[in-house]
């Protein structure tokens, strides 16, 4: 049985090889925002049946009487990569199933509930599930943008509230006495939307004006942007959604010869950056740049796809690893390079920093592991 690395990576990327043989693999697994440590060692034949598989105490607690379940799998699973994709859907399962049970509600649960409905006006449900424990209310801010919004019930509403789920950059929580009602959430939801539009409206610009390589579809949470400058060339830039008009937090990625001159311009010239203008404004007079949208850009002019895969997104991955090369500059994506440089006699490991040669123009180029997708 042999596991490939890269896809080791793309499964579980918290959990690393720690030998140059595959044979032991520690780190992480994440669940549901939870993460798990485990250690997994398999015998010089790397058979999965014989492999040793450490677990935290967390994760003992939660795999409590599934235990069968995993032997069976770790039997059964041609590799080691099958083997993590069955663990994590058992581990899944365990953890959904933890969760206690709720007592049925009160008749004037009900009453309570459809008595708020009238209050806040049925206009504003998107949705009420058959035994009326989720909600979703939609919301327009002042900007016209429409926002979902989950409520969970439990039996004892109104004398505790819902859990509510926003799409939010910032944390938010209800604040509730049992004589609130869903129309006072949906007012403080309201203010919270309000206090964000300057974020919204900045980021807004950023995606309608530029080529967004970064998230694909960016939820209203999110934060990040990682924007088209040049031919294999970004920047990263992370708002902060309290103070949206501020110099965000910014990162380039590309070769060094051409990011070099990017990072210098930003420095030098940070003393233009304006609150009072958009970010979107602000970078371009920084970097005394104008940043290439998708719909004025050919796809030939800015090539992102890896040189290993000759694919741009891999699984949830995109190329980001460049050949600093001058003459070179090609985008890899790091599961294909790892395996790439894996494989080649020459290439040499330091810790996490594997050293190798380019596979497009031979030239010495590193690779430096990240355990964070």
């Amino acid at each position: 049985m042999s596991t490939s690395p890269g896809a080791m990576l793309q499964q579980c990327p918290l959990l690393l090889p720690q030998d140059l043989h595959g044979r032991v693999y520690d780190g992480f697994l994440s669940i549901q925002d939870n993460d798990f440590r485990i250690r997994i060692i398999l015998p010089t034949d790397l058979h999965l049946q014989n492999a040793r598989v450490q677990c935290s105490w967390q994760l003992k607690k939660a795999l409590h009487g599934y235990h069968h379940i995993i032997k069976q799998r770790l039997q059964q699973s041609p590799n080691l990569v099958s083997f993590m994709m069955e663990l994590k859907a058992v581990l899944e399962v365990a953890l959904k199933n933890t969760g206690e049970l709720q007592a049925p509600p009160a008749p004037q649960y009900y009453s309570c509930l459809v008595k708020d409905f009238e209050i806040l006006g049925w206009d504003k449900l998107s949705f009420v599930d058959t035994d009326f424990s989720t909600i979703k209310l939609k919301i327009e801010d002042s900007s016209g943008r429409e926002h979902l919004i989950t409520l969970k019930l439990n039996s004892k509403y109104p004398t505790e509230g819902p859990d509510c789920c926003v799409d939010f950059p910032i944390p938010f929580s209800v604040s509730w006495t049992p004589q609130n009602s869903l129309q006072n959430i949906y007012n403080q939801i309201l203010g919270t939307l309000e206090s964000l539009k300057g974020f919204w409206d900045a980021l807004d610009e950023i995606d309608n004006k530029t080529w967004v390589l970064e998230p694909e579809k960016p939820t209203r949470s999110a934060t990040i942007r990682r924007i088209a400058i040049g031919n294999n060339v970004s920047i990263t830039i992370d708002v902060d959604p309290r103070h949206p008009t501020m110099l965000p937090e910014c990162y380039f990625l590309g070769a060094d010869h051409v990011v070099n001159p990017l990072r210098d311009k930003l420095n030098s010239n940070i003393h233009l950056w304006d609150p009072e203008n958009s970010i979107l404004q602000n970078l371009k007079d920084v970097l005394e740049i104008e940043f290439p949208s998708r719909s004025n850009l050919e796809k030939t002019d800015f090539s992102m796809e890896c040189g290993i895969c000759y694919a741009y997104r891999l699984d949830s991955a995109i190329p980001d690893q460049v050949c600093d090369d001058p003459r070179c500059g090609q985008p890899f994506h790091q599961a294909c390079l790892y395996e790439w440089l894996r494989g080649l006699p020459s290439s040499r490991q330091s810790f996490n920093i594997i050293y190798g040669e380019c596979p497009y123009c031979n030239k010495p180029i590193t690779l430096k592991m990240s355990t964070k997708k």
